[in-house]
């Protein structure tokens, strides 16, 4: 994909502005697989082979969209965590972040609890240079910290990532993690004697994230790198991947809005840039998907695992005999897309059967079409 990995079109200076992220967009992407697998196709000699695309996450995404707008390039998709209903309107705009908080909520009343309680504490004692001083040594930091929201924003990475990767085994995927994380996470909380520091509690639960290892010995609060490559991200959240997200009373998380004008100014702040706000759902559709693709579309697999926030802007019912959803209650962020282990749970072996039976169906019926032609 354009700009990630090694893929810089301008080299160092792919970054630099608008005028080289100007080119940085799904559809350039989708048109650049286009290219490939038709050149690939022509170059192996295999110009009627069938192509399936697989994806994950925004390259799940990407694999259903390509399968709508390239039919004839590829004949069908798996498209994992693919949150495409997560734009505009269609999706309540809380639904991820109570969809974090019911994971650690269905570990542990008190768990969800004390996280609720720690970002008023936080404000409060980072509200004045001694207290930031304190904090800083509380979390470890590397430097003292200057603004109490660099500790809220670590500890929410941490909560929202491991609700993500909740995976049934151990996992290295955004870091390494023990099976079961959030359920690790709040045996953490839960171990701590009553009257515990609810900071305290919240820092060590969180440490399970950064640190499952153990060999950090200091974290770096403010001013970090990009350690999952995920800089080209900002400039398409600030162009075409606008997706709404608040947080509810519900939620674990501090009480937030939307709005399209404030994303807009803080677009034009970092980037001279501004969304266009409904361009996704213009492009690939969205709205009453049911409808539309169970007329128009074919061929698609839309895996989605319950734990996962992403799954409630995905696909989660079947919309044909051929565009199909496969849900798991416990499944996390792509997990059918995971290398099997043999410690793997029954449902996960399970839907991958399923998966692997489906898309032999359709490559069975387009080689039986491409022998009649």
């Amino acid at each position: 994909h354009r700009f990630y990995g090694e893929s810089k079109p301008f080299g160092n200076d792919s970054y630099k502005s608008a005028d080289t992220l100007g080119y940085l967009t799904s559809t350039q992407a989708l048109a650049d697989f286009a290219v490939l697998i038709t050149s690939l196709k022509q170059n192996l000699s295999a110009v009627d082979a069938p192509v399936v695309v697989f994806g994950g996450s925004y390259g799940g995404m990407l694999a259903s969209w390509f399968r709508l707008k390239y039919p004839h390039v590829a004949m069908g998709a798996l498209a994992s965590s693919a949150p495409i209903l997560q734009f505009d309107d269609i999706t309540p705009w809380s639904s991820f972040y109570d969809a974090v908080s019911q994971d650690f909520k269905s570990e542990s009343l008190n768990c969800f609890s004390v996280i609720k309680a720690v970002w008023d504490v936080l404000d409060y004692r980072g509200s004045n240079d001694s207290g930031l001083l304190e904090l800083s040594k509380t979390f470890r930091a590397c430097k003292t910290v200057r603004f109490p929201s660099s500790l809220s924003n670590w500890l929410w990475t941490a909560f929202t990532y491991t609700a993500m990767v909740d995976y049934p085994t151990p996992a290295n995927f955004m870091m390494n993690l023990p099976a079961y994380p959030v359920k690790e996470m709040c045996k953490i909380i839960d171990s701590f004697p009553v009257g515990a520091d609810v900071v305290e509690k919240a820092f060590t639960a969180a440490s399970l994230y950064y640190n499952y290892t153990g060999d950090q010995k200091c974290f770096e609060m403010e001013g970090g790198d990009d350690p999952h490559g995920l800089s080209g991200w900002g400039w398409q959240a600030c162009t075409e991947m606008v997706m709404p997200m608040t947080v509810s009373n519900e939620s674990m998380f501090p009480p937030s809005g939307f709005s399209y004008e404030e994303k807009s100014e803080g677009c034009f702040a970092s980037y001279e840039v501004r969304p266009r706000m409904n361009w996704i759902t213009t492009e690939y559709g969205g709205h009453k998907i049911d409808k539309v693709l169970k007329r128009f579309g074919s061929n698609i697999i839309f895996s989605n695992g319950m734990r996962d926030p992403w799954s409630r802007g995905g696909v989660l019912k079947n919309i044909s005999s051929s565009i199909i959803a496969l849900v798991t209650e416990k499944g996390a962020h792509h997990l059918d897309f995971r290398s099997a282990t043999k410690d793997d749970p029954d449902w996960v072996v399970e839907q991958r059967r399923q998966e692997v039976e489906i898309i032999h169906g359709w490559i069975d019926q387009y080689n039986k079409d491409i022998a009649q032609m």
